[in-house]
């Protein structure tokens, strides 16, 4: 029989020790005291489940019901998150909120159109200079490419197109005229000292005039220099001066070089008399020797006079232009003249 609370173990050992008949204390412990622990926990877990009833079980019903209300709530959240945006389009663009709902971009949708639209011009500016560089107008057609943006510019283009010079010039089958700066693609001038930076009113007002001889033999230009050009007042700056010089008898003698394009190697210039501004000018220079990729050429720009007045040096040049050994390829950058 057994006694709950760990009663067995006090009721065995009282029998135990009437039967022998001596202390308790003297016996030998055949009982360890593990064994009387696990008696006494069997027997507390045992009462304590006894005393504690399980939770009732909800009904199936129950959990159906709880199941399907949760579902549907669920559902309809997400059906009316879905249609939100559909339903504020459709309100915004109804004709009584036209105008009223409408939302400007956000600025990260503006800045990335922006971007867009910088890439696309710039790619279309690159085509375009690509295309002009590919297709580079023949001295014949840089004749009508500028239309004159004012009337001083128009003043200044008609004195040069009545002048007897360039009626001398254009009378003489030998040479050829052009107007070199606007060969320069449109999208490139601006980075061009004399083809963009330093032409314009008070400036080199209208693009130069220039007649190259066949063969690179000579070159005469006639240009207008205004009064923003000056180094003193009244006074042309001297260093424009070497920059006319240096350009007008390279482009002289490009055609007498192999592949029509040479650098400046050496540049001499001795100043004679200022250069005064709102004046038209003219530059004269001659190959005078070429060498394989070499060639000396000799010049000087002059005023602009009248039939029959004798003209007044202004700055007079001697310089040496060599080929660039790689010239066959920069040809195609600086198309020959036709």
């Amino acid at each position: 029989m057994r006694l709950p609370g760990g009663r067995n173990q006090i009721l065995l050992s009282v029998s135990r020790t009437h039967l022998s008949g001596k202390p308790a204390a003297a016996r030998p412990n055949f009982f360890p005291r593990t064994i009387s622990r696990t008696f006494t926990n069997t027997a507390r877990r045992r009462i304590a489940t006894e005393a504690v009833p399980p939770p009732p079980k909800t009904s199936l019903l129950l959990r159906i019901l709880k199941f399907t209300g949760i579902a549907v709530v669920f559902t309809t959240a997400g059906f009316v998150m879905a249609a939100a945006p559909a339903m504020q389009t459709a309100r915004c663009e109804s004709p009584r909120s036209r105008g009223l709902h409408q939302q400007p971009p956000s600025r990260a949708r503006a800045q990335k159109q922006a971007r867009v639209q910088r890439v696309k011009a710039t790619s279309e500016d690159a085509m375009q200079t690509a295309s002009e560089f590919l297709h580079a107008p023949s001295d014949k057609e840089t004749l009508s490419l500028y239309t004159p943006e004012d009337a001083k510019a128009q003043e200044v283009e008609d004195f040069i197109n009545n002048h007897h010079l360039v009626r001398e010039l254009r009378s003489k089958p030998e040479f050829r005229e052009s107007r070199p700066h606007l060969k320069i693609p449109k999208a490139m001038r601006d980075q061009s000292l004399t083809g963009g930076t330093l032409t314009g009113p008070n400036r080199v007002v209208v693009p130069p005039f220039a007649w190259n001889e066949e063969g690179g033999k000579s070159m005469v230009a006639i240009s207008y220099l205004g009064r923003d050009l000056c180094g003193h007042p009244g006074i042309i700056h001297g260093g424009f001066l070497a920059t006319m010089l240096d350009e007008g008898l390279a482009r002289c003698c490009f055609e007498a070089l192999p592949n029509k394009v040479g650098m400046t190697a050496n540049l001499n210039i001795n100043y004679r008399s200022p250069a005064p501004a709102d004046a038209y000018v003219a530059l004269r220079a001659k190959t005078v020797k070429v060498e394989g990729r070499k060639a000396w050429v000799e010049g000087h720009i002059e005023t602009l006079v009248g039939e029959g007045e004798t003209p007044v040096v202004l700055a007079e040049a001697t310089a040496l232009f060599i080929e660039p050994r790689q010239a066959a390829a920069m040809k195609k950058l600086y198309p020959a003249s036709e």
